[in-house]
């Protein structure tokens, strides 16, 4: 992080964590806590709140494929590297890749390190819109036909600065209890209860959204792909999205590898977490997008969808009081396992490269996202009018964090993977079922995610 002193030391010894998992490397309790953990740090508000947005934005089923596209080739490689990075070393991104090769490969780790801190700090702030409004689904107040007035308490809510910081906090303080917990008993247990939740949810509101009439429209238009409509920026969303739905570029499966056993199969679970990734995202869709149809709203609404849109759509349902609740839940669900995600990777810095305590690491990751955090969430209000490159503050560190620090991230883990370590690596997959795989692994690190990134980065540009 920034505001932390980065120190020239030698390089650390393995953690020496301070509690009961501290006196070896944390690992997780199986292979299934790991895979629900890693997908949950991808099925966040990436998958339920930005995604079903942006599709309205750029297309519908057309952005849907090439979204798909990217995820299961860059996608599922770049999981596998970052898997691979952390299974060989046992370590956070910036210790394992000094431990892989060199001082100067360990300044690619603290610019990881603290890119996840800085999304987070911005995070947090959508985050606690999620706890605001359960509360308010809670007491009904969220629900009305009159979209204007949605807009204006939206706006309201987010330009009032003790609202906005005291709803972010409350979020921030969940994610820091679930990490304080360490890997087993906090992320591993809060991965196996709050992702099949989530996933329930989701099948109940998909199953309401879907007898409404005239919901087969929006289903016809999110699966109905018209390539006509794909353009430089369809590309750019797509795999910037990909990026941050799967967590990549920012050491966040680094550390989530580092915490797997020697005999778990990384091609399988880099897989899975992809799979379960990409069924999220077509859930939301599934989920939001018949109901905006059903009743003749714009699905390019815009970020406002899901906290404007949603609850006047709510509000002309049957039960759409216990719906809201439900709707609300979700995202705070979804929102909390990508938080921890993120919240992770820094704690392990600390551990790793300092031997600070979990608990003492934990409190300073949580103070220094919120001081980060805060002008971010000032940004919808009283510093709304400061602006860089013509973006508030929230939008610039959405954009540079999603759109160049993280493909910058995937793309150092290409190279490192693909080439500094490539014998390394390929004998991670040596003998087992996905050794087929390593040929096109190496080609889509080496070539295709390079093609890639420098495409979306010049039109970006």
């Amino acid at each position: 992080m920034s505001h932390l002193p980065i120190s020239p030391a030698a390089p650390a010894a393995p953690a020496a964590q301070s509690t009961s998992e501290e006196a070896s490397r944390a690992t997780w309790g199986s292979r299934l806590g790991f895979v629900l953990a890693a997908a949950g740090s991808a099925v966040g508000l990436g998958a339920v709140w930005k995604f079903p947005y942006v599709v309205g934005q750029h297309g519908g089923g057309a952005f849907l494929a090439v979204y798909l596209a990217c995820v299961l080739t860059l996608g599922v490689a770049l999981l596998l590297a970052e898997m691979t990075i952390g299974r060989l070393t046992g370590q956070s991104i910036t210790t394992a890749l000094r431990m892989l090769s060199g001082r100067g490969w360990a300044w690619v780790g603290r610019v990881a390190t603290f890119n996840a801190f800085a999304i987070l700090s911005f995070y947090v702030v959508v985050g606690g819109w999620t706890v605001a409004y359960l509360l308010r689904a809670l007491t009904g107040t969220v629900l009305t036909h009159d979209t204007a007035t949605l807009v204006s308490e939206f706006s309201a809510f987010t330009a009032n600065p003790v609202a906005s910081l005291t709803s972010m906090g409350a979020f921030l303080g969940l994610t820091a209890l679930i990490v304080a917990a360490g890997v087993q008993k906090g992320i591993e247990r809060a991965g196996k209860w709050l992702m099949p939740a989530l996933f329930l949810l989701m099948l109940m509101l998909i199953a309401r959204a879907l007898t409404l009439p005239g919901a087969m429209a929006g289903v016809a238009w999110f699966l109905t792909p018209d390539f006509s409509v794909i353009s430089g920026g369809t590309l750019l969303e797509a795999l910037g999205l990909a990026f941050f739905s799967l967590s990549l570029g920012a050491g966040m499966i680094v550390v989530y590898g580092s915490y797997l056993p020697k005999d778990a199969r990384l091609a399988g679970s880099a897989v899975w977490v992809a799979t379960l990734a990409t069924l999220a995202c077509f859930l939301a869709g599934l989920m939001i997008l018949p109901a905006v149809f059903a009743f003749g709203v714009a699905p390019n609404a815009g970020p406002g969808l899901t906290f404007i849109t949603m609850p006047a759509i709510f509000a002309q349902m049957p039960f759409g009081h216990i719906v809201a609740v439900a709707f609300f839940l979700l995202l705070l669900f979804a929102a909390l396992t990508s938080s921890v995600s993120l919240f992770e990777p820094v704690t392990a810095f600390l551990i790793d490269e300092y031997q600070w305590r979990r608990s003492t690491a934990v409190i300073a990751v949580l103070v220094g996202t919120f001081l980060f955090g805060a002008p971010a969430a000032l940004s919808f209000g009283v510093w709304s009018d400061v602006r860089l490159f013509d973006r508030t503050i929230f939008d610039l560190m959405d954009y540079v964090t999603i759109n160049l620090l993280m493909p910058a991230g995937g793309l150092c883990v290409a190279f490192f993977v693909g080439a500094r370590i490539w014998p390394k690596a390929r004998a991670v997959l040596e003998g087992s079922r996905a050794q087929w795989f390593v040929p096109l692994w190496r080609v889509l690190l080496l070539v295709l995610t390079p093609v890639a990134i420098f495409g979306v980065w010049y039109h970006s540009l």
